[in-house]
């Protein structure tokens, strides 16, 4: 059994990795939380591709900097809410006839452009502490 959890981690991981590697060319696609689930489903199947993914030059940054707490940069924020919007609105006014549905895709609109909103944003010219010398309060 543990064999196949792996095999599904791997494929599961490499199909939200090719996604997001998609994503960097097509603004309909967020990148950002397609690499976050990449990594997490390597780090749980297989050390070596998770190493290879966060020291990666151009798919690291994106998941060090969300993980270090440093944010989400505006761009990606301002691309993921309008794309968000944009496909939700065009499923809502031209694709259901169900209006449940339609308002359950609101609220679930909602939720993930609170959930965007929220996070902090990052800004490359700010340089701050490790996540490992951050004080809490």
């Amino acid at each position: 059994m543990h064999y196949v959890k792996k095999i599904v981690l791997i494929s599961s991981g490499s199909i939200s990795l090719l996604v997001g590697i998609v994503g960097i060319f097509l603004p309909l696609i967020p990148t950002t939380p397609l690499l976050l689930l990449a990594a997490a489903c390597y780090i749980r199947s297989s050390e070596r591709l998770y190493h290879w993914l966060i020291t990666n030059k151009h798919f690291g940054p994106y998941i060090r900097n969300y993980r270090e707490g440093k944010g989400i940069p505006l761009k990606a924020k301002v691309i993921g809410v309008t794309c968000l919007w944009v496909s939700m609105l065009f499923t809502i006014v031209i694709v259901l006839t169900y209006l449940w549905l339609k308002l359950l895709l609101i609220l679930i609109a909602v939720y993930f452009t609170r959930f965007i909103l929220k996070q902090k944003t990052w800004d490359k010219n700010v340089v701050s502490k490790p996540l490992a010398e951050q004080t809490y309060k």
